[in-house]
């Protein structure tokens, strides 16, 4: 792989940006209301109170940004959420990530089957927002004493990611260090690699004013701002086991720990079919700090935060931790965990062929910078 890399000097290291909750590199109808004036802004209040943020719990996401900077000047190229590598007339496009301190609800519940869906999630979903579909999947398991019935269970649940995303789980590492891990307890990473011809890169240049965005839906947190979620529920003394507000007989353990959602295969679908502009995974830094890195300068988005049904789970996270919305929108996804920009009349044809499938059409592009939230 060295002769490969020095062979071909020329190639970009674009990972995902340091902002993530972890600093690391790297389904209702739809509710749109046509007879409603679809992007018209209304006055949002200001809150009065600062509530409990990000940074209160421990990540700060200027921080890890102003990395990303210095970083930068040392690798040019980073800022994607994939990286590119040329090969022939294709790319490799490869991705790595974590699930952060969403383990640690894993530990205190004794449920480790689905933690490894978030794994695969939240690498292939990285590197899909370039068209590319992945190949190979590697995982890296780390723990200070082997338990051999509990890892199978971890890698149960990476078997099924890599199997809703269409690709190969090609190895891995298991690394027993001894006094490194409190007992019981492990740390995982993954990486995973695909492939997109260069012709059918995704990568936001022809996105123009007026251009909509689509959103798929969430299953919940996913795999992003635990740090915070621990901190509300420390502060708020609510238990994993209680019900969920709204939710039935779900509890809030169950719904934090549901797994992320793998787009890999819809997205594909439509990246096929040539409707894509651009792809934003909602992960750390939310709408906020996702959605701009895939515009052309001068362009942002205007986002209809009525246009989607928002999970309980954010709703009982914003009252427990008294969390402003702005706070909300940089740190969660608040439901939606998959962006598409797309043409009007392409939108349109999407929607309306959408099956059962459920997408939201939450905003459009407009002149400007960042996200204007109406």
């Amino acid at each position: 792989m060295d002769s490969l890399l020095s062979s071909q000097p020329s190639y970009s290291t674009s990972f995902r940006l340091l902002s993530q909750p972890r600093q690391s590199f790297s389904r209702v109808a739809s509710q749109w209301r046509p007879n409603r004036p679809p992007f018209k802004c209304r006055a949002m209040v200001a809150e009065s109170k600062a509530g409990l943020s990000y940074k209160d719990a421990g990540v700060d996401i200027d921080a890890g940004t102003e990395l990303v900077r210095r970083i930068a000047a040392m690798a040019p190229g980073i800022g994607g959420f994939g990286g590119l590598f040329p090969l022939g007339d294709s790319y490799l496009v490869a991705g790595t990530d974590g699930v952060g301190t969403k383990l640690k609800l894993a530990f205190e519940t004794g449920k480790h089957d689905t933690i490894g869906i978030d794994l695969v999630a939240m690498s292939v979903n990285d590197i899909v927002t370039s068209g590319a579909k992945p190949l190979f999947f590697l995982d890296y398991f780390a723990t200070s004493e082997l338990d051999v019935d509990l890892a199978e269970q971890v890698i149960k649940g990476i078997v099924e990611g890599c199997k809703q995303s269409d690709c190969v789980l090609l190895g891995g590492e298991t690394a027993e260090m001894p006094g490194f891990y409190a007992k019981g307890e492990y740390d995982l990473s993954g990486f995973a690699v695909g492939i997109v011809k260069k012709s059918e890169v995704v990568d936001g240049k022809s996105i123009k004013e007026g251009d909509v965005l689509l959103g798929f839906p969430s299953s919940g947190v996913h795999s992003n701002g635990f740090s915070l979620v621990r901190r509300v529920l420390s502060d708020s003394g609510a238990s994993l086991n209680d019900k969920l507000p709204d939710s039935g007989d779900i509890t809030i353990g169950e719904a934090l720990l549901a797994p992320t959602v793998i787009y890999v295969k819809e997205v594909l679908e439509l990246v096929n079919a040539g409707k894509v502009k651009g792809l934003a995974h909602i992960t750390g830094g939310g709408f906020t700090d996702n959605i701009p890195r895939i515009f052309p300068e001068g362009l942002g988005a205007s986002v209809d935060v009525t246009s989607w049904v928002v999970p309980p789970i954010f709703k009982w996270l914003k009252k427990m931790g008294n969390i402003n919305d702005q706070e909300m929108r940089r740190t969660f996804n608040m439901g939606i965990g998959m962006v598409i920009v797309t043409s009007p009349e392409w939108a349109e044809d999407i929607l309306s062929n959408k099956g059962t499938k459920i997408i939201y059409k939450i905003g459009q592009v407009v002149k400007g910078n960042g996200v204007n939230y109406c």
